[in-house]
Order: C-alpha cells, then structure tokens, then sequence
C-alpha cells in the first residue's frame, strides 16, 4: 500500500475547540429563540386599543379641551369656534358654594352606600358558607338575576316600592307595625328620599360584591380555622386571625370598586325623580348634567366633570395598587 492510500484510509482527526469563555457562554445560554408569531398577541388585541381609544380617550379630550372654551348651545349646533376661557370655568365653579354642598353631598351618599354594600355583601357570603349546596345555587341564582336586572326596572321596583298611595312600605308600616304611614310621600324630605334612593344602589351592587367575597371565602384554608378552634378562638377571633388577612385584598378591591361606581352615581337618582331631580338630590353626576342641557353651560359641565375624575384619581391609583399587589403575591 502506497504513502498516499495510508494517508487516505486514516481516519479524520478531530482539533478540539478551545472552550468557550464564560461571557460567551451566558450569552448563548439566555438567548431565547426568537418566535415567528411574537407579534401576534399585540396585533390581536390591537381592536380593543382602538376601540377603546375612540369611546373613552377622544371623547375625554374634547371634554378637556372644552372645559377651557366657552361653549353654549349656539356654539354646539352652529360649529362656529369658541372662544378661549382658560381656568375662568373652574375658577367659577370652584368659587360657588352651591358646588361644595353637591360635593360633600355626593360624599355622604357614597359613604353610606358603600358601608352599607360590602357589610351586606361580607354578611350575606359568610351566611352562604353555611349553607347546604342548592339552598346556595339557588341563592346564587337569585342574586346573580337580580344584578342582571335591567337598571330602569329596578328604579321602576322601588318607585311602585315607595309610592304614596299605592306603595308596599306604607302598607306594611301602617297594617303590620302600627305606624300610620298611609300616602306619606318618601321624596319631600331629601334624607328619607336618599334613604330610598340608596337601596336601589345597595340592592343592585350586592350581588356582585356578595359572590366575589364568597370566591375569596372559598380560599380560607379550613386546617387553619380548625386548628384556631381548638386552641380556643371564638368566632370573631377566628375572622379576626384566619379569614380577614385571607380575603383583605379582595374585600378592599372590591371596596375600592364600589366608591367608584357609588361616587358616579346618576341614573338612580334622575330615573327615581322622574328625569327632573330637585335641587337637594342633586349629587355629582347630576350636577354636571344640569349645567350642561339645563343652564345651557356646556363648558361648565366638562369642567365638573374633570374635577369629578381628579377627586376619584387617588382612588383609582390605589385600585391599581392593590391589582399590582395580588400580582406580585400571585
């Protein structure tokens, strides 16, 4: 055999390569491999961005740019440009003492709505973690048909509920508890005519907060309410201990939720006065809509309506806050 065909039947050798130096190394290993469809997701919910942004983020700029014109109806229908104001729309509105009793009106009738929804709520789920499964179905059911329930027949309820002459509350009042009761008008005083009022808000809020407290509930581990039993914890220290850390984040999400919706409220009060609500059942909401079709002020009413949603920033930051944290938790 010659040198040549020696040399072609040996095999290949293999020149080991240096190793790779550990920069190098690291940077190969974290390098994710890019995948073909990463836009996707953005594309697909890109629909949402838009149709959000046309419903809520133009119609929020004009309102802004509004508040510092002066708009009236002859401006609105006419198209013609209206004039610059500056801050003299918030300055007048903030000058009139009128609006300061709306304000804190506004915050008295979210205060007691509230209190009033999640201690109902809070009550009402901890009532359903004793109950056998289809007296809760059922429960469940009725609750869930209630806040589905159509916002102007509610309203339509609780007018009937409340009537003069013909309504179920004098009724029981003056034939079952002796008080006479018969064609007493609810709405001529404000505070009995609120009172009305927030039970409409209270029984369409309920539902929601009752089943989303009654999830949180579910979570509570039973092991730690058994064994804080047996070391001799009543009932109150048992929620104290054992279920409140457990459910704190919900309740005060959903907590935070209800002075949102209870601070904005509108249709309630001007669906139960009839679509012309009286000066004393006059809340936020109401207020800015009176300035704006009523007084003709458009420009007023944009202005409320900003001072409406900075007074609800903090709460909608903090809302964020506690999203952010059952995050992180996750």
């Amino acid at each position: 055999m010659s040198a040549a065909d020696m040399k072609a039947a040996d095999p290949p050798v293999s020149v080991p390569r240096a190793p790779e130096s550990e920069p190098q190394l690291a940077k190969n290993v974290n390098r994710k491999p890019r995948k073909a469809g990463a836009l996707l997701p953005y594309l697909l919910i890109a629909p949402a961005f838009v149709a959000i942004a046309a419903v809520f983020v133009w119609p929020f700029i004009k309102t802004i740019i509004m508040s510092f014109q002066d708009v009236g109806r002859r401006e609105l229908w006419s198209g013609d440009s209206p004039p610059w104001v500056g801050f003299d729309q918030f300055t007048n509105i903030l000058g009139d003492g009128e609006f300061w009793d709306v304000v804190w009106r506004t915050v008295i009738f979210m205060v007691v709505c509230v209190v009033a929804t999640m201690a109902g709520g809070l009550a009402l789920a901890m009532i359903m973690q004793r109950m056998s499964t289809w007296v809760r179905l059922l429960l469940t059911a009725a609750l869930i048909a209630a806040w589905s329930m159509p916002l102007l027949v509610a309203t339509s309820i609780f007018r009937w509920f409340a009537d003069s002459d013909y309504g179920v509350l004098n009724m029981v009042l003056t034939k079952y508890l002796g008080i006479d009761a018969q064609g007493h008008n609810w709405f001529l005083d404000p505070k009995q005519g609120f009172v009305i009022i927030g039970a409409v808000v209270v029984w369409g809020a309920i539902p929601f907060v009752t089943v989303t407290l009654y999830a949180a509930l579910t979570q509570v581990p039973q092991e730690l309410e058994e064994a804080a039993s047996l070391d001799g914890a009543g009932t109150t220290g048992i929620f104290r201990f054992v279920t409140w850390p457990v459910i704190k984040p919900v309740f005060q999400m959903v907590a935070t939720l209800s002075v949102l919706w209870d601070f904005n409220v509108f249709a309630q009060i001007f669906l139960m006065r009839g679509n012309k609500p009286e000066p004393e059942y006059s809340v936020l909401g109401i207020y800015s809509f009176e300035k704006a079709f009523e007084s003709n002020s458009f420009s007023q009413g944009a202005a409320i309506s900003l001072i409406t949603v900075l007074l609800l920033s903090g709460v909608a930051v903090y809302y964020l806050r506690q999203l952010l944290k059952i995050g992180e938790v996750e």
